[in-house]
Order: C-alpha cells, then structure tokens, then sequence
C-alpha cells in the first residue's frame, strides 16, 4: 500500500508560481509512474503531467507546456510539480497519483493509477 500526501497548494495571483509537492510513505517510489491530475469545480479530472519511475521521461498536458515541471527524487520519496505563470482558469484540486509500473511505461488515463492523494487546492486569483 502507498499512501500519498499532497502539499503546497494555496492563493496565487495570476502569473504567479506554486510547487506542488507529493510524499509517499509506505513504500519507494521508485518502481512508480507518477501522475499529477486536476480538477475543477464542476469539471471533471484531468490530466496534468507524469514522470516514468526512472525520472528519465515526462510527461505534460498541452495546456501547461512550457509552464508547468514534474520532478521526483526517489530518494526522498517525494515528487514536485513547479507551476508557473498561473491562469485563473487553472484554479482546482491538484492530485498526484501512482501506478506500479515498468520505466517504459506511461498513461494520461486516470483509471489506470493505483494510488490517490487527497488533493491540495490550487486557487489562482484575477
């Protein structure tokens, strides 16, 4: 079992930065795709970004390419997610997730994660 622990969220203005960071306890993360998701009030969860187990690939979102970066240090069991130029339209709940699989493995598909965080709120003021 991998529980995961969010952190990081709050009140930023437009064009400003957050990171995000995700804590694993239970386990190493190292055998692990790790995917950072979103979701908004009244939409539904979307993908963000992910990194392979390595951290030797990653992953992004059309919409937050070039402004957004996935990181991870296995060592510490944690991984990040450096938000930059912020919109207000990215104002959600940030999960990160995990699923158990090979370094060449990777997938936008939130059904196929195996582990949740309980979210961290990402509000981005006008």
């Amino acid at each position: 079992q991998v529980q995961l622990v969010e952190s990081g969220g709050g009140l930023v203005q437009a064009g400003g930065s957050l990171r995000l960071s995700c804590a694993a306890s239970g386990r190493t993360l190292s055998r692990y795709l790790m995917g950072w998701f979103r979701q908004a009030p009244g939409k539904e969860r979307e993908f963000v970004a992910a990194i392979s187990a390595s951290g030797g690939s990653t992953y992004y979102a059309d919409s937050v390419k070039g402004r957004f970066t996935i990181s991870r240090d296995n060592g510490k069991y944690t991984v990040y997610l450096q938000m930059n130029s912020l919109k207000s339209e990215e104002t959600a709940v940030y999960y990160c997730a995990a699923k158990y699989s090979s370094d060449y493995y990777y997938t936008e598909s939130e059904s196929e994660y195996d582990y949740w965080g309980q979210g961290t709120q990402v509000t981005v003021s006008s």
